[in-house]
């Protein structure tokens, strides 16, 4: 299942560019560079209902459960899969923990 992926915000292009010229003025070298790079400090993608949906019925938990998972109550992932209201912060962070690595990255 794949997130809609933002573009690039203002701060990660200019942490990228920071570390291109410190790069440049040999602060670091090419290693570290790419070492930090391949961090991929990419923004976190947002959810639709559905897949907030599919993504609990994946990892086979209840909303209830789900909910303690992403330390939130019921009702918001409630709200969350009939796209009342969306994740945010720490919990949109953690739905994408849960997405790319599974429950025991949670847990």
């Amino acid at each position: 299942m794949k997130a809609k992926t933002k573009k690039k915000s203002r701060l990660i292009k200019e942490i990228d560019d920071t570390i291109d010229d410190l790069r440049r003025l040999g602060f670091i070298d090419r290693r570290k560079q790419r070492a930090i790079k391949a961090l991929d400090l990419k923004p976190i993608p947002q959810y639709a209902g559905k897949q907030i949906r599919a993504l609990r019925e994946r990892v086979k938990v209840s909303q209830t459960v789900f909910a303690s998972l992403l330390n939130t109550s019921a009702s918001t992932v409630r709200k969350w899969e009939i796209g009342e209201k969306q994740p945010s912060g720490p919990s949109l962070k953690l739905l994408n923990l849960l997405d790319r690595k599974g429950l025991d990255a949670v847990l």
